[in-house]
Formats: C-alpha cells, sequence, structure tokens
C-alpha cells in the first residue's frame, strides 16, 4: 500500500485485510497528518507490518520499492481509499489456503463509491489487476495511474468486490483531479502529446457525455451530475496544463 496524507480513509483499509494478510508493507510518501500513526494503532497487534518513507517520485517506482522489500509469495495491491469486502476476503483466504492455484494473477473487480453511495455506471464499473505472484509481475513507471502487467501465465478472475472510497466530498474530488490532471499533463508531455483547442475545449464537454449519458452514468441518479463534471473539468485541466508545457518546452527549446 502506498499512502499520502490518508488518515480519512486509512483505518478500513488496513482493518479489512489484517485476517488475511500474513505481511502488510505500507510505503508512504511523507505524509504531514497522522497516516503513520494509525498504521502502527491498526497494526500494532499484526504479525508483520513494515512501514517505509520513500520521496514520491511516480506511483509505479512506489510500487516496485514496497514489493521489492515483501517475502511472500502472493501480493495483493491496496490503496489507502480501497476496503477489501468480506466476499472476496474469504474468497482470496480460501484461493490460497489448500487449493493448486494455476493462475499467476487475478483481477478483481471495483465498487465504487461517491459521496458514500455505490455507483454501477459511467465508466465506475470495471476490474484491475491486484492479485499476483510476486514473481510474475511487471509494473511499469507511471505518474498517476498504476500500470501492471503479468510476465507470463494464466490470469483469473475473482467474484469479491474491491469497495473503492474515491470521491467522498465535492471539495476533494475537485482537489483530486485538479493534481491528477496536472499529473497527466505531464506524462502526456513525455510521451510525446501535444494539445491543441479541440483538446482543451471539446474533449471536456465529450467526456461528460460519455460518462453520464453514452455510458449510462444518469441511471445512478441525478446525484452524480457533479461528479461526471469533475471529471470533464480534470480533462480541461489536463489539455490546459499540457498547453502551457508545450509552449514552455519549445521556449526551452529554442
Amino acid at each position: 500500500m502506498i499512502t499520502k496524507n490518508a488518515a480519512e480513509t486509512l483505518e478500513k483499509s488496513l482493518a479489512s485485510v489484517k485476517k488475511i494478510a500474513d505481511e502488510i508493507i505500507i510505503v508512504d510518501s511523507k505524509s504531514t497528518d497522522r497516516t503513520v500513526e494509525i498504521v502502527r494503532k491498526v497494526l500494532k497487534v499484526h504479525k508483520v507490518y513494515k512501514v517505509f518513507v520513500k520521496e514520491f517520485a511516480d506511483i509505479g517506482r512506489q510500487r516496485i520499492y514496497g514489493l521489492n522489500k515483501a517475502i511472500g509469495d502472493w501480493i495483493l495491491i491496496l490503496d489507502s481509499d480501497e476496503v477489501v469486502s468480506k466476499e472476496l476476503s474469504k474468497e482470496i483466504f480460501t484461493l490460497l489456503n489448500g487449493y493448486i492455484v494455476k493462475e499467476n494473477g487475478f483481477y478483481i473487480r471495483y465498487q465504487n463509491h461517491y459521496l458514500g453511495r455505490s455507483l454501477k455506471y459511467g465508466g465506475e464499473n470495471y476490474k484491475m489487476l491486484r492479485l499476483f505472484k510476486r514473481n510474475k509481475l511487471l509494473i511499469k513507471s507511471s505518474l498517476v495511474h498504476n500500470k501492471i502487467e503479468l510476465i507470463s501465465g494464466k490470469v483469473g478472475k475473482l467474484e469479491g468486490k474491491i469497495l473503492h472510497f474515491s470521491y467522498r466530498s465535492i471539495p476533494q474530488i475537485f482537489s483530486k483531479f485538479t493534481d491528477y490532471g496536472v499529473r497527466m499533463a505531464k506524462e502526456k508531455r513525455l510521451a510525446g502529446e501535444k494539445s491543441s483547442l479541440k483538446k482543451v475545449f471539446l474533449y471536456p464537454p465529450h467526456l461528460f457525455w460519455a460518462r453520464f449519458i453514452k455510458d449510462k452514468g444518469y441511471q445512478d441518479g441525478l446525484f452524480r451530475i457533479p461528479l461526471d463534471l469533475g471529471f470533464a473539468y480534470m480533462e480541461f485541466i489536463i489539455y490546459i496544463s499540457l498547453a502551457f508545457l508545450n509552449i514552455k518546452n519549445k521556449k526551452l527549446k529554442i
């Protein structure tokens, strides 16, 4: 688990894995809140837990750093705003105790929550590779999202879910999307992408339409409109930031 000022959600996240994890590895990106204190409080009676403090470079490097500290055969990646459901906890425990596992990794379904209510539509119903054999994993460098894939072998799918509490309040959502937008712009510039007036002004409303209308986000209810507007806002931040980075980079070359 990677943490950075995660006091708001960390306790429930850690509590959800205490019974199934032989060791818990925390890589903290120099939190200034009670994050490390909460880790020690929740895990004080756990068999093995380790806390490492490392300046954040990118999410891939933080993951790799934590992975290199682990000794177990199987790894579960969990973020500090994610909770392993009781169903998933039982499924993982049963899977890895007494069965011959032919797969080298497993996709896990997500149940996202917005303002305390679960979401089912509009891009919020997905699965991610989060459980895998330690020596079969490839993690790539990334400023924002996890880039994880198996080197070889079969991939399975689990039925239990990870409960994700990423969208907790309107201010928190827009603060998060501002940070993500700036970082994603940097990632796109490194990949050689250019911004344009079309991307700045047409991509944001298109993203709102894609999430709320095309992908049927409206079926969750009108209450999620601010969330999808937030995604449109993040898209605007990405391409306006990228435009400034392109201009800055051009001036530096001159």
